[in-house]
């Protein structure tokens, strides 16, 4: 894309309601706009990240064996009333009356819809073990809403729901999610660490929330410091596997690491001094196991191998995907602006033009921004006739993770510049070699 046709609206100055650096950034680099005190419209450049993230997360529920389907915003009072949440959700829920009197409301989460779909078409164990899933906008009403997507009232999310025979086939569902969810955050560039945490309104016995580490996190969090050396890196998984998926589990889980609800300050001093942690963490997911809640409430049976009607036991799992664009800027930021990590970045590269209008500078540049995109990149090229500072100033607020600025006393030399925004370091290249080394750098993502 060239600058010149792309619609960015940058803003020089912080608008006041921005209170933590990734609204600040998200306002500033032309990300998001507000619409309504906690709802945002997604600008182009914001829409890509969002849409990065999204391909992301339903890429990783499918390779997890997981259905995606699309559930409606807007629900049946009727079925929260079977499972007996309708009024005791609280005044989060946006309830709705239609032209006919009908109570609808606009939905925080989908474990009554998921139900009604699943007992009006699965009736035998043999049926089982199913995980559906979508990615689809929800809204609570929060009385605060604040920090932009952070804490906003309308997110976009993605909510699976897991549907086994019995206990221990749910909780093989459990560890799926869980494996599935380290494997969602590493592509994006995030440490995001599984805490045991609090079920809240949704229910269950057994839950863990992935929360990134950043100051300005809503939940206090404690921890082993040995937690953070854990990766899947390259480690194929079998999610056909049980056994493989309660080994990297236990992995992930042996270390000491809750949130401010389940903090245990006697079995947190049992970890060696040294490693102790205490920080603040941005929840972006939390995986819930609840057995038959909402199967008994709602008449969710299937017949089992014995012949006999069971409740189908069930877990429930989400990822805040809006949210994530927030965390992530969190995680990962400078003085400057944002600092996208590969996986998420809108634009692969970004191509700046020292001199406009210069015939050689032009056609090196326009050379450098075909190659790209000969080999399926997206390059982002500042073709417009500002000064370099300007320019770079841009680069540095929107983040791309790396540049390659093209100058006639470079090209005197036969070289480009190419910079990693992360690191600030830069080399010397000649252009098609500085094309080769972003395809190879993007060949791993």
């Amino acid at each position: 894309m060239r600058l010149t046709r792309y619609f960015l609206p940058v803003l020089k100055e912080t608008p006041a309601e921005a209170q933590i650096v990734s609204h600040r950034y998200m306002l500033r680099a032309g990300l998001i706009k507000q619409a309504a005190v906690g709802i945002y419209s997604w600008l182009p450049l914001g829409l890509k990240v969002l849409r990065n993230i999204e391909r992301i997360v339903d890429e990783e529920q499918q390779k997890a064996g997981h259905i995606p389907l699309l559930m409606p915003t807007l629900q049946s009072a009727d079925l929260w009333r079977e499972s007996g949440r309708y009024e005791a959700y609280g005044e989060e829920m946006l309830r709705i009356k239609d032209r006919h009197g009908r109570d609808l409301l606009y939905g925080p989460t989908n474990e009554e819809m998921i139900t009604d779909i699943f007992r009006s078409y699965v009736s035998s164990y043999r049926d089982l073990p199913k995980t559906l899933y979508h990615i689809q906008w929800k809204f609570r009403d929060e009385m605060r809403p604040r920090f932009g997507v952070m804490r906003g009232r309308e997110f976009l999310m993605k909510d699976g729901y897991n549907f086994d025979v019995d206990r221990e086939s749910a909780l093989e569902a459990y560890d799926r999610h869980m494996v599935s969810y380290l494997r969602t955050y590493e592509r994006m560039g995030l440490k995001a660490i599984p805490m045991r945490a609090d079920s809240g309104p949704i229910g269950g016995e057994n839950t863990h929330e992935f929360l990134v580490l950043a100051e300005t996190g809503e939940s206090e969090v404690f921890y082993d410091s040995a937690i953070l050396d854990l990766q899947l890196a390259d480690r194929v998984v079998n999610y056909e596997d049980p056994n493989q998926l309660k080994e990297i589990v236990s992995e992930w889980t042996a270390p000491y690491a809750r949130t401010d609800e389940t903090h245990d300050p006697a079995l947190f001093n049992e970890v060696p001094e040294e490693r102790r942690r205490s920080s603040r963490g941005i929840e972006v997911g939390q995986i819930f196991y609840f057995g038959t809640k909402y199967s008994e409430a709602m008449g969710a049976t299937v017949t089992n191998a014995e012949g006999q009607r069971v409740p189908v036991e069930m877990g429930s799992h989400g990822i805040g995907v809006s949210r994530l664009v927030g965390a992530i800027i969190e995680a990962s930021h400078d003085e400057k602006g944002i600092i996208w990590p590969e996986g998420v970045t809108p634009f692969h590269v970004g191509i700046v033009n020292l001199r406009q209008g210069d015939a050689e500078t032009d056609a090196a540049c326009a050379g450098i921004y075909a190659g790209l995109q000969a080999l399926g990149l997206d390059p982002l090229y500042d073709d417009r006739n500002e000064r370099a500072g300007a320019k770079f100033a841009t680069m540095d607020l929107i983040g791309l993770p790396w540049r390659i600025t093209v100058g006639p006393k470079g090209l005197k030399n036969g070289v480009v510049e190419l910079v990693s925004r992360r690191t600030g370091e830069s080399e010397e290249l000649p252009p098609e070699q500085a094309v080769e080394k972003i395809a190879r750098i993007y060949a791993y993502i």
